[in-house]
């Protein structure tokens, strides 16, 4: 077994994966029936494992309604634990390597600051003259970023071409709007003084 998969199977993490997966619903029918034979389900869980005879249950599929009708497929109690275990292990070597404006499903990250970006755009969209072009130049700041991010993404095979192609055409076309915005300000501004 590898060094990485031996992590994984350990009990400390096979622990600290439950802790992780019931956090925020330890009150939830799946994740105390788990907690009520905590130490069987997680011997379970590691001989699966280390046997490698572990196999993912069924899903419970479902719709929400909110703010529009989306299907819900939820992996069973038990997976979860398995997620968290695998992710409390390879996840720390991975976000090394991961680009700074990739947001999903990493810790601190999320979509709020996903949102920064647009946040700016959203304040300059509020301001008037200097302040309004101050505040466009530090999106198109920002936005320079996520290009290099982008290529440097794609030079190291992170992205594939096609992905690659689809982001960078994506950040052009918001590069263009942002130039015309800071473009507008700026005869706005010629012609105010």
């Amino acid at each position: 077994m590898s060094d990485l998969y031996e992590e994984v199977c350990a009990w400390y993490n096979l622990y600290m994966a439950w802790l992780g997966a019931a956090r925020g619903k330890r009150g939830r029918e799946p994740a105390a029936r788990f907690e009520y034979h905590l130490e069987d389900n997680l011997l379970q869980l590691q001989e699966e494992l280390q046997g490698k005879t572990y196999r993912p249950g069924p899903y419970d599929s479902f719709y929400i309604h909110e703010p529009k009708r989306r299907l819900i497929s939820a992996a069973p109690f038990r997976d979860r634990v398995v997620h968290h275990a695998l992710c409390n292990v390879i996840g720390p070597p991975f976000e090394r390597r991961f680009i700074a404006d990739s947001y999903a499903n990493r810790i601190g990250k999320g979509t709020h600051r996903a949102l920064d970006f647009y946040e700016r755009i959203t304040e300059a969209n509020g301001r008037k003259g200097q302040e309004r072009l101050e505040k466009l130049r530090q999106a198109d700041v920002a936005l320079d970023k996520v290009r290099h991010y982008l290529r440097l993404a794609a030079r190291w095979k992170w992205l594939s071409g096609g992905q690659y192609r689809h982001a960078a055409a994506m950040a052009a076309e918001v590069g263009r709007l942002l130039g015309g915005w800071i473009k507008q300000t700026i005869d706005a501004l010629g012609k105010t003084t």
